[in-house]
């Protein structure tokens, strides 16, 4: 045999004692979410057994799918509603983080107006204090603009804190260059600041889909409106209202699912 020739490397098997550890590790992950599931499966047994004496199984049967179709216009609706309050929040943190003193006044008064008064009143004045001023809108149109102006004044406080955590230097390289500051923002901050906001808006929207049920107070024909028409109609309120919930707890399970994978894909990337 040659002396010189190396020998193949040896691969060292991890030591017992670590693979001791991970297997105690799996065994309590098992156990944990063992337990978990076992504790969702009594208490929801547990609430469906108390309603279930007066709970009329034969009305569900007649009007789910009636009621269920609402929940395609709540997704429609808190989509809309959450694109049109990007562009408020994007307007608005632009304002925010403008010198110029009207600009930003106007800018801050949104935010703090909005922020400061309930949802509900907001609804109520696009729809109902508006059209005592001449100002006719459709209750859809209405609900999406009561949505979007919301949120919109959330969202401007995220995007603002996005576009101020590009690092400044970015920006100095970037007016060094000789852009203008509409290119700036253009090119260089907003891409890099919407990839920030990105998973808050998630959390945004998944909030919207069920604030979307306050624009039922104005006869829009999303998922609460719905089973609210269908109880009412066969006297059949505690029905409704249940089917109702657990379609929204399930949209916002599902849309959780995803946007916790999106934050999972996100902090992946900035690694």
């Amino acid at each position: 045999m040659d002396p010189l020739r190396t020998a193949p490397a040896v691969v060292e098997e991890p030591a017992p004692i670590v693979a001791r550890i991970e297997a105690v590790r799996r065994r309590r992950r098992i156990v944990f979410w063992f337990v978990f599931a076992v504790t969702w499966a009594v208490l929801i047994t547990a609430v469906l057994w108390a309603v279930g004496k007066d709970f009329d199984f034969v009305f569900l049967g007649e009007w789910w799918q009636f009621i269920l179709a609402g929940a395609w216009f709540t997704i429609i609706l808190a989509v809309l509603s959450i694109v049109v309050a990007t562009v408020f929040a994007v307007l608005g943190a632009l304002g925010r983080l403008s010198r110029n003193p009207v600009i930003n006044g106007a800018a801050s008064l949104y935010v703090s107006l909005i922020r400061g008064t309930p949802l509900l009143v907001q609804i109520f004045f696009w729809f109902y204090a508006l059209a005592e001023a001449g100002i006719v809108l459709p209750a859809l149109q209405a609900g999406v603009l009561a949505l979007a102006f919301n949120y919109g004044a959330y969202l401007t406080e995220i995007f603002r804190a996005g576009i101020q955590a590009v690092p400044s230097g970015q920006r100095e390289a970037a007016e060094a260059l000789g852009m203008s500051e509409s290119m700036l923002m253009r090119r260089i901050v907003l891409p890099q600041a919407v990839r920030i906001v990105i998973p808050p808006i998630g959390n945004e929207f998944i909030a919207m889909l069920k604030d979307t049920s306050l624009v039922s107070i104005i006869s829009i024909q999303e998922l609460l409106w719905k089973a609210q028409t269908a109880g009412r109609s066969q006297v059949r309120i505690l029905e409704a209202i249940v089917f109702a919930a657990a379609v929204y707890w399930i949209l916002t399970i599902v849309f959780s699912f995803f946007q916790e994978r999106l934050e999972r894909r996100l902090a992946r990337g900035d690694r």
